[in-house]
């Protein structure tokens, strides 16, 4: 555990150092939770290019962990070491002192910090010699990023082909997964690893949204709110909660710590909480979102500042200097195909909505894009080349994401509760600043007169926000959720939610504002947005609770299959291909080697075409002179016979015949209670 944190730290240190040649503003504690995703992000990106280039090995796994502190050396200049001991001081100014509300903000982040290590230390565990999952839609995720990690730690899988499909190019974004890998080469244990990074990216998530929101509406109750709103949501779950109460005789209590389903997604919700089926199940959204965010803060405050008193003293410092900031801030957006693929999309709709609007700023959007299209165009290129991934499978019509034959705007609402009513009465609110603001006329500068508070000034100060700007800047994040609503940009439609959680994020500003603005009212009002504040995270706490209350605890490998994977992996040659049943937690995964084919729906949401090569694993087990030929054209060195085949043979929809008598001639490498792994060749 101390290796992971150490390693965690020093990333950040070097991706700190990075984020003072972008912001000269932002205070200490953004800058860490940045420099910690941006950190990741390089090396995770610096490692794959190097490991493809000599390996993934110890020596090459230092040399990139160096790579990733050179960013220090930006410290060597002492412009830069002052504006650091500057936010360090600003930093240790707000934590000093016995004031009872500094100790608001330390219980605040406590709470965070604490959820994040209680919910993510339950993504992985290990029971009696099993591999195991404390998140109920963890049981296929949880193996699929095993296999990533083992493949470049055991199976040194440079350039990555796909462990889960042999043959065609690793597409999936997998940065997130390599990250840990190196972790694990460097020493540290792949539970630890995952543990820390999690916590890690989590807490550096929580840091950045509500600094995202800060700037949008200069209110620091809202961007306190915004947080739960993300980690706790969810919709009207918690009615059927009461309701599954009620039709049982155990006690409230009771009942809360046996919790009998999760209340945000399931048969009757499709939404989900993003803990619980977003950032414990896809690491590399939970990775590629705060990163999202950073771009998103500094096209806002491109949006916002541009033809201002500071931004035209800016360009009168050099143009180059000016731009400078907005071409790396686009490299960081380039990183994004091979980290999240889906957050790249939403910042090319939000770009392009905004720079539509502001063309006369066509030099600060031109310097972003050639910094997206360096990097991001090149990672496109090799990950769509080779690739299985079928692109028509991707984009489609497909009315009303996952309602199916559900009322779509009874879904909405049963899903997501009071939210979107809440975007509406933000937006009102932020109207209403609106025309406060266009009813305050400015009085006429008087040349060479000293200049008074008047009108304007007043109306500056009841005016904190941009308020027609933060309008305009919502449109983009509307426009993505008609469209998840109208076509699907995945082959499964549920992932669309990959998208729809970024119109969830770009809403949060308005709900929170909206809330906030209720509660400084007086009376009845005040109580109605602390019922509006419950409404939208009481579902999403009773799913998160669930999970670190541990109630949920699902065995995705036994000990067999854990010993099992130990033997093929000292047994056998790293670039082994080896013949399992298709599914999700087939012992090949921990071995690190590749598999002819494993868990069809993964693949499926993929757009890979599967079907050919799984009629190919049923001739195989069924034995014969046509397995002898496919095991030839294949090229498999090892068959495996466990319970997973077994269950995959009697598949009710398409049985078939197991015939391990047809194996025998070949060499049984290792046996266990449960397993056998036959040697072909």
């Amino acid at each position: 555990m101390l290796l992971s944190l150490f390693l965690i730290a020093a990333i950040t240190a070097g991706g700190l150092a990075l984020t003072y040649l972008i912001s000269d503003e932002d205070p200490l504690m953004f800058r860490i939770a940045s420099g910690c995703v941006i950190g990741s992000a390089v090396f995770g990106t610096v490692g794959f290019v190097a490991a493809s280039i000599v390996g993934l090995t110890p020596l090459s796994a230092a040399i990139v962990f160096i790579i990733a502190l050179s960013p220090l050396l930006i410290f060597r200049n002492t412009k830069r070491r002052k504006s650091f001991a500057a936010d360090r001081n600003r930093a240790k100014n707000l934590v000093q002192g016995e004031s009872f509300r500094r100790l608001w903000p330390f219980a605040y982040y406590a709470f965070f910090f604490l959820l994040f290590l209680f919910f993510f230390e339950r993504a992985m565990f290990i029971r009696d010699g099993a591999i195991m999952t404390g998140g109920s839609n963890n049981l296929g995720d949880l193996p699929f990023h095993l296999g990533a990690i083992f493949s470049f730690t055991e199976g040194n899988n440079f350039p990555p082909i796909n462990p889960n499909f042999d043959g065609a190019k690793f597409s999936y974004p997998f940065i997130a997964d390599l990250i840990t890998a190196y972790f694990v080469k460097l020493g540290a244990d792949v539970r630890d690893a995952m543990l820390v990074q999690n916590i890690a990216w989590a807490f550096s998530l929580l840091v950045i949204l509500e600094r995202f929101v800060f700037k949008l509406v200069k209110d620091k109750l809202t961007a306190r709110i915004a947080p739960f709103l993300l980690f706790f949501s969810g919709g009207l779950g918690f009615v059927w909660f009461f309701s599954d109460w009620a039709a049982q005789s155990k006690g409230f209590f009771e009942f809360l710590f046996a919790l009998p389903k999760d209340y945000t997604i399931g048969p009757d919700m499709r939404w989900g909480n993003s803990l619980i089926t977003l950032f414990l199940t896809q690491r590399s959204l939970l990775l590629g979102m705060p990163i999202t965010l950073i771009v998103l803060g500094f096209l806002w405050e491109t949006f916002v500042t541009h033809g201002t008193e500071k931004s035209e003293k800016k360009i009168k410092s050099g143009w180059s200097w000016f731009l400078f900031p907005y071409f790396l801030v686009g490299i960081l957006a380039g990183l994004l195909p091979l980290i999240h693929l889906h957050s790249l999309f939403v910042l090319f709709v939000v770009t392009a909505f905004l720079s539509a609007l502001r063309r006369d700023q066509w030099a600060t959007w031109l310097s972003f894009g050639i910094g997206v299209c360096l990097i991001a165009v090149p990672e496109l290129v090799w990950s769509m080349s080779g690739s299985a991934t079928r692109a028509s499978e991707f984009v489609g019509r497909h009315f009303g994401w996952d309602s199916g034959e559900t009322n779509l705007i009874w879904f909405w609402i049963k899903n997501t509760g009071m939210f979107i009513p809440l975007i509406a009465a933000g937006a009102y609110f932020v109207w209403k600043q609106l025309k406060l603001s266009e009813a305050v006329e400015p009085e006429p500068a008087i040349k060479g007169k000293k200049e008074t508070k008047t009108k304007t000034s007043k109306a500056k100060e009841t005016v904190p926000i941009k308020a027609r700007s933060l309008l305009y800047f919502y449109i983009p994040f509307a426009l993505l959720f008609v469209g998840s609503n109208l076509f699907k940009c995945a082959p499964w439609e549920w992932d669309n939610i990959k998208i729809l959680i970024y119109w969830w994020v770009g809403s949060i500003p308005l709900v929170a504002y909206a809330i906030a603005a209720l509660w400084r009212q007086s009376g009845v009002v005040k109580v109605f947005a602390g019922v509006f504040f419950a409404v939208l995270i009481l579902s999403g706490s009773l799913d998160v609770f669930r999970t670190i209350s541990k109630q949920v605890n699902y065995t995705v490998f036994d000990k067999d299959a854990v010993e099992i994977a130990e033997a093929i992996r000292t047994r056998t040659a790293p670039d082994s291909l080896v013949l399992s049943a298709p599914t999700y937690n087939t012992a090949v995964v921990l071995s690190g080697r590749r598999s002819v084919m494993r868990y069809p729906g993964h693949l499926s949401s993929h757009g890979i075409d599967y079907a050919g090569r799984e009629d190919d694993v049923r001739k195989i087990y069924s034995g014969g002179p046509a397995a002898d030929e496919l095991l030839t054209k294949y090229g498999i060195d090892l068959v495996l016979f466990g319970p997973e085949i077994t269950n995959f043979a009697k598949d009710r929809n398409r049985p078939f015949t197991l015939n391990e008598e047809h194996f025998k001639k070949y060499q049984v490498l290792t046996a266990t209670a449960k397993y056998r792994i036959y040697k072909i060749k």
